[in-house]
């Protein structure tokens, strides 16, 4: 193997969004452990989270307490593995072609967190890194992979190439990830995706946090709302519609 860098001091959140509660087998589970133990091989800090085991609010705010919700785990028990991760993977089932309401909902709720900010004044989400895990016996790995990694790079997350890896059965009932004949476990296609997906996020979350995070230069939420722009000129087509 090439010499790696040391990955020892990075820290990696997989969230499995799995429908089955603990201690009900998940197939998504059965991939996303691939990528873990080559995390935890490099002495990354990895916690792993079962998002339907967890009392989490369904909303679009940072605690859904302050509207209506009588209980929400997520600002005590979720949201503080977010933050202090560098790598985030969100993995789930593919269901009627789509991803799990499951995953949907950890969406809403990352999508909550996102006007907050970092110690830089960025939004709190750059510097970290995100990838995708999606198992099912339908269609849809790239579907899926393409909503959750659209999500998370629109709130802030650096994406690297090779962001998703999946693993899919024949198409209609058959057997999953983890069944006995499935071929799931041994699928050269889809442990290569796991292992390049597991190392490029290891690449790049090691990349940023050597730089100090995502670079401040064109992206001041401070100096844009102080009107500094970094050199933007409104299009001069919408001023003037005559303009050529």
């Amino acid at each position: 193997m090439s010499e790696l860098p040391d990955f020892s001091d990075l820290r990696a959140l997989y969230v499995n969004c799995t429908l089955k509660r603990s201690p009900e087998r998940s197939n998504t589970q059965g991939l996303m452990d691939a990528s873990i133990a080559l995390m935890r091989e490099h002495g990354v800090h990895v916690d792993v989270l079962r998002f339907v085991d967890l009392d989490v609010a369904t909303g679009v705010y940072p605690d859904m307490r302050e509207h209506g919700w009588a209980t929400d785990a997520w600002p005590e028990e979720v949201w503080p593995l977010v933050e202090s991760a560098d790598v985030l993977v969100i993995g789930g089932p593919i269901w009627l072609g789509d991803n799990s309401s499951v995953t949907k909902r950890l969406i809403e709720r990352l999508y909550a967190m996102s006007g907050e900010r970092n110690e830089r004044g960025q939004y709190v989400y750059y510097g970290k890194v995100g990838g995708a895990i999606i198992t099912g016996n339908e269609d849809g790995i790239k579907h899926c992979a393409m909503d959750v990694l659209f999500s998370l790079q629109h709130i802030g997350f650096a994406i690297p190439p090779g962001a998703d890896a999946g693993w899919v059965g024949e198409a209609g009932p058959g057997p999953s990830y983890l069944d006995p004949g499935s071929g799931g476990l041994e699928n050269d296609f889809t442990n290569r995706n796991t292992t390049f997906l597991t190392y490029n996020l290891l690449h790049l979350a090691r990349l940023l946090k050597d730089a100090g995070g995502f670079p401040l230069g064109g992206n001041s939420i401070a100096e844009w709302e102080e009107g500094r722009h970094s050199g933007f000129e409104p299009n001069p087509y919408g001023a003037n519609p005559e303009y050529r």
